[in-house]
């Protein structure tokens, strides 16, 4: 008797084993977003990555700014899918020809970035790890952070342009809807004071500012930094191609750093979220505070950019990995 209970048990064991097997297979096949996504399948992807984005960096300043601003365009929209990558069809306008992707730019070199990791392993690396990666590399180059970042995304395979405005904040909105937007991906306030503080680095174009300027100058902008962009945008209606722009910091332009806190708290920002950052209840005790520290300041950046390069991601048999990142593989 005793035998057969034994084989029973067994056989119910067995039983629960084949149960099992199918959800982790499945689970196998589609770990989501890991770290080292490509250590067996594409061992030097990320020390390409990397060392494109130096070379790069040391030919063109400017493009990491660029990369830094594609992880936070592409994914807020719905996805981390690289859609703003690609080209306009005939059927539909590209993400990054809409008049929200005002300023952006060098995708060209993201390209450059794909070729080389393409010869490395051809179809392996999809063209969303690369952007992502990139902008992580970039932020180092500026002076920021290393922030260790989860792979595996996969490619979309059409734009977004036509529910961009849904989800992406504009630097004109008030600081309620920019925190909404924030929040429903699950980045709180104070990762949104420093995800803004990405405006330590590069330059703003005079069209995005002149209304602060034109025809009265706003009365909360710092006087003595009036004079500075008055200099630099002295046309009440500038040419969107003219080269007229204003560096977001003076001080350190060229680098990540806290200094944008100060400077805002000091009325020197340029844009309306700037100043909206440094006198709202809700966000200037942040601002404050990042002002004082550098280290908390990139330790709020960081998990902010974790948790926005997460946002929603194609994994495992969705999407696809592109050949060129301009354009979808059916169309290629």
């Amino acid at each position: 008797m005793a035998s057969k209970a034994l084989f029973f048990f067994a056989l119910l064991s067995l039983l629960a084993v084949s149960l099992i097997r199918p959800a982790s297979a499945n689970n196998e096949e589609d770990p989501g977003l890991v770290m080292q996504f490509y250590k067996d399948s594409c061992p030097q992807a990320e020390d390409v990555i990397r060392e494109q984005v130096r070379l790069l960096y040391k030919r063109h300043k400017n493009t990491a700014f660029s990369w830094l601003r594609n992880i936070f365009h592409d994914c807020a929209v719905q996805s981390c899918d690289a859609s703003l990558l690609l080209d306009s069809t005939r059927r539909s306008l590209s993400e990054k020809e809409t008049d929200r992707s005002f300023g952006l730019r060098n995708f060209r070199y993201l390209d450059t970035i794909k070729e080389a990791v393409e010869r490395e392993c051809p179809g392996v690396v999809s063209c969303a790890d690369i952007l992502v990666l990139s902008a992580r590399d970039g932020i180092v180059a500026v002076g920021g952070p290393y922030i260790p970042l989860k792979t595996g995304r996969r490619d979309g395979r059409k734009s977004r342009a036509e529910v961009l405005e849904q989800y992406l904040p504009d630097h004109n909105e008030s600081i309620s809807v920019v925190l909404e937007r924030f929040g429903a991906m699950g980045i709180d306030t104070p990762g949104v004071v420093a995800l803004l503080g990405a405006h330590s680095v590069g330059r703003t174009h005079c069209v995005k500012l002149v209304h602060r300027l034109y025809p009265e100058v706003d009365p909360a902008l710092n006087p003595g930094h009036v004079e500075h962009m008055l200099y630099k945008c002295p046309d009440a209606i500038p040419d969107p191609k003219a080269v007229q722009y204003v560096r977001n910091d003076r001080g350190t332009p060229m680098k990540l750093d806290n200094n944008y806190y100060r400077n805002i708290l000091d009325n020197k920002g340029l844009l309306i979220v700037d100043h909206q950052l440094a006198t709202d209840k809700r966000t200037k005790p942040y601002v404050k505070k990042m002002a004082k520290s550098q280290d908390y300041f990139f330790k709020e950046f960081s998990r902010a950019i974790t948790i926005l390069s997460e946002n929603n991601p194609l994994t495992g048999t969705k999407g696809e990995i592109r050949k060129q990142c301009n354009v979808a593989n059916k169309l290629h």
